[in-house]
């Protein structure tokens, strides 16, 4: 449920590496990228704790070009001073790119309406780029394109999830689903109104293992098919996974 504040609530779009982070949200003893938001802004605030909020919580060593996360803040500063002031007090792998002051009504996680990641693979031995990509080997594209086209639409993801009992509703609606060679990287794009826990990394792990022959086509549609908890399939690395943008009514503007 949403609620309407009667703070001004400010929306912003961030880029991070995620290499050093134990993901988005805080931890108890390792780093996280919420944890580094929110220590910026107490800076700025002189002390006072202020809630960073995210559209989906990226695991640890994952990724955003386009994370979008929202805070209310009593203030006067204008957003073109916000930002290089979060900048200035934010570790270099993480930069605030725009912000806006928005509706209270609008919530970074609940109000979007897509979401989209891009999974970076590279087919040859090039080392320097390892923090961001996962280095397969050859890839058939043609193959993994004809996987790719069966996950469009809605299907229970439970098969290609970290099980989780408290989450009721595994149902995600796949609106894109693609592999593409850019400039001999090798990218999986997916859209959709939902993840769940880890579930585009075994999507990803478990094509790759097809075109492998580590699994056929018809055990890949079947586990697609007929969900199933804690199946035995194939994770890739966290290190290739961005998050690239995330939508709102539709658009994805900031």
């Amino acid at each position: 449920m949403l609620h309407c504040t009667t703070l001004p609530r400010f929306k912003i779009q961030i880029q991070y590496d995620g290499s050093a982070y134990h993901g988005w949200q805080v931890q108890k003893s390792d780093r996280s990228i919420q944890e580094e938001l929110e220590n910026a802004l107490s800076i700025l605030t002189k002390g006072e704790k202020i809630n960073v909020i995210g559209s989906g919580r990226t695991d640890s060593g994952v990724h955003a070009l386009r994370q979008i996360a929202h805070f209310d803040w009593e203030t006067d500063m204008a957003t073109c001073d916000i930002i290089p002031a979060l900048n200035g007090n934010l570790p270099e792998d993480i930069r605030i790119n725009d912000c806006a002051v928005v509706s209270g009504v609008f919530h970074a996680r609940f109000s979007a309406v897509k979401r989209q990641y891009v999974y970076h693979c590279r087919t040859d031995e090039y080392i320097l780029d390892r923090n961001t990509i996962w280095q397969t080997g050859p890839l058939d594209l043609n193959r993994l394109n004809e996987l790719a086209d069966k996950i469009v639409g809605e299907h229970n993801f439970t098969s290609f999830s970290k099980f989780n009992p408290e989450i009721e509703n595994r149902v995600c609606n796949i609106y894109l689903s693609e592999w593409s060679n850019e400039s001999g990287i090798v990218n999986y794009r997916v859209a959709a109104n939902r993840f769940l826990h880890h579930m585009v990394r075994y999507l990803v792990g478990t094509m790759v293992e097809v075109t492998r022959k580590k699994m056929t086509k018809l055990e890949f549609e079947e586990i697609l098919n007929n969900p199933q908890e804690n199946v035995q399939i194939y994770k890739a690395p966290a290190q290739g996974l961005f998050l690239e943008k995330v939508e709102y009514d539709g658009a994805d503007i900031f």
